[in-house]
Order: structure tokens, then sequence, then C-alpha cells
């Protein structure tokens, strides 16, 4: 990791961190080819790096109900609801992977309400993004309009969990002056090359 790391705090060096931090950053960089920022920047917190990272994977890496995509979706709309260049930026290209649609990330930037969704998919961010700028709205019938759709209760705690865990990663990339990465804006775009 350089200083060259967009940060209003400062960026420790990779040999300086805890073992498991430093091992946590080399992982996704021999994975991704790139320390993704927001790796360095919340490495200047170990403990808060680790809870961060563990609570992420709790939600954005488990099997079974909502699809990637469907997470991906969610951190996009609902942090360009927060204006996260970040996320908005760094997710739009894991929306472009996971759902093989290279538009999608920037119809959801823009206005998630004009992108090409399916009927499930719109009802989906509808309800994120009201959970995201206007909670104290959500009621029972918002939860019940979820179920007669098809929404199962897990499914329906994950939308909020995720909305409510990236509207906190949206705060702190605001608060540390975080951007996204270079490579992020291609990934997804253009089809890859066979090996």
């Amino acid at each position: 990791m350089n200083d060259s790391i967009p940060s209003h705090f400062p960026v420790p060096g990779l040999a300086s961190l805890p073992d498991d931090v430093r091992e946590r950053i080399e992982a996704v960089q021999a994975k991704a080819g790139f320390i993704p920022n927001v790796f360095a920047v919340l490495a200047a917190r170990p403990d808060e790096f680790r809870a961060f990272f563990a609570y992420h994977d709790a939600l954005m890496e488990k099997e079974g109900g909502l699809s990637k995509a469907e997470r991906e979706m969610i951190v996009v709309a609902t942090s360009a609801a927060n204006d996260c260049e970040y996320c908005v930026i760094a997710h739009g290209a894991l929306v472009r992977i996971y759902s093989k649609r290279p538009k999608l990330a920037d119809q959801l930037a823009t206005n998630y309400r004009t992108a090409e969704l399916s009927e499930r998919e719109r009802v989906l961010l509808d309800f994120a993004v009201q959970v995201a700028v206007d909670p104290a709205s959500v009621e029972q019938d918002d939860i019940e309009a979820l179920r007669e759709f098809g929404f199962n209760d897990d499914e329906i705690w994950d939308i909020g969990a995720i909305t409510a865990f990236f509207g906190m990663s949206n705060r702190l990339a605001a608060v540390t002056g975080m951007r996204a990465n270079d490579e992020f804006y291609l990934l997804g775009r253009l089809p890859r090359e066979k090996k």
C-alpha cells in the first residue's frame, strides 16, 4: 500500500499490519489483482477492520436466499441514494460481474426506478431504498408485501441488514475520503480474455 491511496487519514503500510489483516489483504490482492482501497483505508484500525469484514462476509458471502447479484444491486441502489461514490463504483463492478448485465450498474446508480429490472428486483430495491432513506416509514405492511411477493423472512432480513451495513459503509467512505480504485471502473464491462 502507498501514499497514493486517497484518504483523509494515514493509510498504513502492509508490512506494519497484524498478520491476519495483512494476510486477508494479500489474499484479496491475489484474487483481484489489486488491493481495493476499502481494505487499505480500514486497515488503519485492525479491530474494526476485522469486525467490518466479518459482518460483510456474513451478509454478502452467504449461500442461499438472495442471489449475489441481488445483494450487490441492493448495495448500488442504496449507496446511490446515500451519494457514496466508492460503493456505487466498486459494487457496481460486482453487479456487472454477477448479473452479466453490463448496463445494469450504471442504471442503478443513476435511477434504479428506470433500470431494466424484473418485477422481483424492483420490489426488492423499492424496499431497500425505503430502508436507506426513510427507515422510520417501514411498517408491517411493507414486510407483508415482500412476503406476498415470495420473499421469505431470511431474505427480508438480509435486505434490511445489507442496506443498514452499507449505510454505515457509505458514511465511513465519506468520512475517510475513500475513492474507488481505477480498476473497478472497467470490471465486468468487457468480456474476460480466455487464458
